[in-house]
């Protein structure tokens, strides 16, 4: 009887640190694998980013492209509007389009925005675009991340920090757009004093994961150096 309840307690142990193992392999590994988005829904309230839509590209020409943004005044004008390299949303109280084109191409109506670019391509046989939705609040940050494609973003109200390894970019007021080349790990961080509503736009190799978490890489705190300064105001 002894015996038995010795040995019982012997596999729990045993397990318990199997787990425990388990559990530290997990934490310290420096990739958590691929960053999952959750699909927006009517509601813009404060919190992580949002998947807006996803966009297969076959093909896309070797020439410069950009991230070109328009709104219109229905989603039946911007569909009217739109090319195989078109995508319409509607957020933040507007009917957008977003187009991957050359710098000047226009679309035959609608409120011409912005554009952002050039994105930094990688060779690739398929693509994909993935539009963001996120709303912060100054100090909300993205987990740190890296994209396996260029990443433009675009804020419709509010400051912009962008971390990396390479330094750090700043975006201030409406319209204020930065982008990464696919690759480097980084640190998106609202800043400022007021919230940031912004888009994101990550085009990638259809074949690879858009985004992927990652602790391989620790900010020096640029982005939080720059909120206190912005606060302090």
């Amino acid at each position: 009887m002894f015996s038995g309840m010795f040995e019982g307690k012997w596999l729990m142990h045993k397990l318990f640190w199997r787990l425990a193992a388990l559990g530290s392999a997990i934490l310290v590994s420096p990739a958590w694998g691929q960053a999952t988005t959750r699909l927006c829904n009517a509601e813009e309230s404060t919190g992580p980013a949002c998947l807006l839509s996803r966009q297969e590209l076959p093909s896309l020409p070797s020439k410069p492209l950009y991230w070109h943004l328009d709104q219109f005044v229905s989603k039946e004008a911007a569909e009217a509007a739109a090319t195989s390299r078109s995508t319409v949303v509607d957020a933040f109280g507007a009917t957008w389009l977003f187009t991957i084109e050359r710098r000047s191409w226009r679309p035959k109506s609608g409120k011409h925005i912005s554009n952002v670019g050039p994105l930094p391509m990688q060779p690739a046989s398929t693509y994909a675009a993935e539009y963001l939705r996120s709303v912060f609040s100054p100090g909300m940050t993205a987990p740190l991340h890296v994209h396996s494609g260029p990443e433009a973003f675009f804020a419709v109200s509010g400051d912009t920090c962008l971390e990396t390894p390479e330094g750090v970019q700043l975006g201030r007021g409406s319209g204020n757009s930065l982008l990464i080349k696919g690759g480097p790990p980084m640190l998106l961080m609202a800043i400022g004093k007021e919230p940031r509503k912004g888009f994101a736009l990550i085009l990638h190799d259809a074949r690879q994961p858009a985004t992927t978490l990652t602790h391989d890489w620790h900010p020096q705190g640029l982005c939080e150096r720059q909120l206190s300064s912005d606060q302090a105001k």
